[in-house]
């Protein structure tokens, strides 16, 4: 008892139990003891060994507390000469950091920002958007299926019907989200993000898109930025596009990000299918209007100058700091 009052650190107090109470302990010892005499001193025996063994363990924790509760106790434990640690803040991740920009400058140009559901019904994901079932069209998008009509949603598109059901032109409206498909490589991940656009109103040509994305491509990079428009095809939108620009990685020299070709695809983009129109109610005599799709991972490549889409996954702090 006098070694446990002397004790000055909660370790000696730790040190104290186990030579007393651990295993190999004094007290322990004692206990396995009584089995060797006689039996009628046995009960006596224990029964003292077990009041010295609880009269110990209750002055150990009553020494913790007592240590535990002094200030100056506590003081002399500290370590002053050890560096400090800073509170590091925290930031956004790059790719929230880029879907708010992007959302910034189409909102500056009269758009609205609007969400739509991750888990969607087939109706809305394909058949609303002119890909009705077994459209050789839907081989395009690799779907995770929750049911056979359900999915996750494969592009933001599905938000254009369900907005435009809605309302009566004009419609301009941006939606940012997460999608989903089955790739995984250096350009791809299954769940990826994306933010599309539309504008449906009277009178409206594939002059005002292009008119639009470049004005966009132009303040999320620099008026300098090349980009070039070329022929392809999207089932809700006719004619169709895709954008591309310069790839930053190489210069337009060729790497393995831009497949050799020196430009990096971007932008997905036409003149809505009338079809498409027709679904929601629209005359399609008195409105036309444009869509456009872009992955916001591929802009924030473009952007930040990274190499592999994977990055962004990794949870890698040393790569996230650096935003």
């Amino acid at each position: 008892m006098k070694e446990i009052e002397a004790a000055e650190t909660p370790e000696a107090i730790q040190a104290l139990s186990i030579q007393y109470l651990g295993r190999k302990g004094v007290v322990t010892q004692l206990l396995r003891a009584v089995a060797q005499l006689p039996p009628e001193a046995r009960p006596e025996a224990g029964r003292m060994a077990n009041a010295v063994k609880q009269e110990i363990d209750a002055a150990c924790r009553q020494a913790l507390e007592r240590l535990e509760s002094d200030p100056a106790g506590r003081m002399e434990r500290i370590d002053v000469s050890l560096p400090g640690r800073p509170m590091v803040p925290g930031t956004l991740h790059p790719i929230t950091q880029i879907t708010q920009e992007i959302c910034d400058i189409f909102t500056r140009m009269g758009f609205e920002v609007v969400e739509g559901p991750e888990v969607e019904t087939d109706y809305y994901n394909f058949e609303a958007l002119n890909i009705p079932k077994n459209h050789p069209a839907r081989d395009m998008q690799d779907t995770f299926y929750v049911s056979e009509d359900v999915v996750l949603r494969t592009h933001t598109s599905p938000t254009q019907p369900r907005v435009m059901e809605q309302r009566q032109p004009p419609v301009r409206i941006i939606a940012p989200g997460k999608v989903y498909r089955c790739d995984s490589d250096l350009t791809h991940t299954p769940m990826f993000h994306q933010v599309e656009g539309l504008l449906v109103d009277a009178g409206i040509s594939f002059g005002d898109l292009k008119g639009t994305l470049t004005a966009f491509i132009h303040q999320m990079f620099d008026p300098r930025t090349r980009l070039r428009f070329r022929p392809s095809f999207f089932p809700f939108t006719e004619p169709s596009a895709e954008v591309d620009m310069l790839c930053v990685m190489c210069r337009g020299e060729g790497c393995r990000v831009c497949s050799q070709t020196g430009w990096l695809e971007i932008l997905g983009a036409g003149m809505v299918h009338p079809a498409v129109l027709e679904n929601v109610h629209y005359d399609t005599a008195r409105c036309t209007g444009f869509a456009f799709g872009m992955g916001v991972e591929r802009i924030a490549m473009l952007k930040y100058g990274i190499d592999d889409i994977r990055k962004y996954f990794e949870n890698d702090i040393r790569f996230l700091a650096q935003f």
